[in-house]
């Protein structure tokens, strides 16, 4: 069985994603890890190839800034970028993590588990993986219904399978239709760090890919303005591969108490009551559980 990694990257230094670290946590799973590199004016590439890793196999890519508003709606450019690192892959599976996503190495033999379990099994075609969203600082998660708790990351590499969105995989059954694929449990966590950067940073990101994902205008995001329901102590380990890019940080991350909550947040409050009274997730998921 080979395993193929994958990514897409565009001046993550700059904007100070842990794609290094993300990297190396999937390093001891798989036996390739391809990354798309749009054309970046920092130290990506170099800090790319500075990790000297034999698996690493760097994919230049242009970006189309050029689309039209309506086809910009819903991140197309960055499903583009993320399907044409995919299409390069050669593996059995493909592992996809996103620049500030990180694998627990206590993980990694429960991955490989599930991918030799379900690799005759055609009728499996994906494993999704809990997520853990750190927020503010590495002690402070978040979690509710607006938070995804499981998500793809590994699709069987023998598909039509296209990346519509960032986020998600789609399955094309025929030249006008697609569902979400059929997944396992990999028993297994994705950290997300991306809250956990520099909240300047956050915002010259989304500043600067905004408009890849919807017309409406800019705000400027402040961390501390968040429903204070949302957060939980974190009590676990983090990944190793992650420890020494964590800022130190004491406590959980103090939302605003002024904060006026929003018309969404206020849904997402009751939602999280109601889940709690019957023992059910609405969270929205991206595939078809087939497990």
């Amino acid at each position: 069985m080979k395993i193929s990694g994958f990514t897409f990257l565009r001046n993550a230094d700059r904007l100070q994603f842990p794609f290094v670290e993300s990297i190396r946590s999937a390093l001891p799973l798989v036996d390739e890890f391809v990354v798309a590199l749009g054309p970046c004016d920092d130290r990506t590439e170099q800090m790319l190839r500075a990790m000297e890793e034999p698996k690493l196999r760097i994919l230049p890519t242009t970006w189309n800034e050029n689309l039209d508003a309506r086809h910009r709606v819903k991140g197309f450019v960055y499903g583009q970028q993320k399907s044409m690192a995919l299409f390069n892959c050669t593996g059995d599976w493909a592992l996809y993590l996103e620049g500030d996503e990180v694998l627990h190495e206590e993980d990694l033999p429960r991955i490989r588990a599930a991918m030799e379990r379900h690799l005759d099994n055609p009728r499996m075609e994906a494993l999704y993986f809990r997520y853990l969203h750190f927020y503010g600082n590495q002690n402070t998660v978040a979690s509710s219904p607006r938070w995804y708790r499981r998500e793809v990351r590994a699709v069987r590499n023998n598909l039509p399978i296209w990346g519509p969105k960032g986020l998600f995989f789609s399955v094309v059954e025929d030249y006008k239709h697609m569902r979400y694929p059929r997944a396992a449990f990999a028993d297994a966590t994705v950290y997300h760090y991306g809250w956990v950067r520099p909240e300047e940073k956050y915002n010259e990101k989304w500043k600067e890919t905004f408009r890849g994902f919807t017309r409406k205008p800019f705000q400027y995001l402040n961390y501390a303005d968040i429903d204070p329901n949302v957060l939980q102590p974190f009590t676990g380990t983090h990944p190793k591969a992650i420890q020494a890019w964590l800022p130190p940080a004491k406590g959980l991350f103090q939302a605003n108490p002024n904060y006026a909550l929003s018309r969404r947040e206020r849904k997402h409050r009751w939602m999280m009551q109601v889940e709690k009274w019957l023992g059910v997730d609405w969270s929205r998921k991206h595939f078809i559980q087939a497990d």
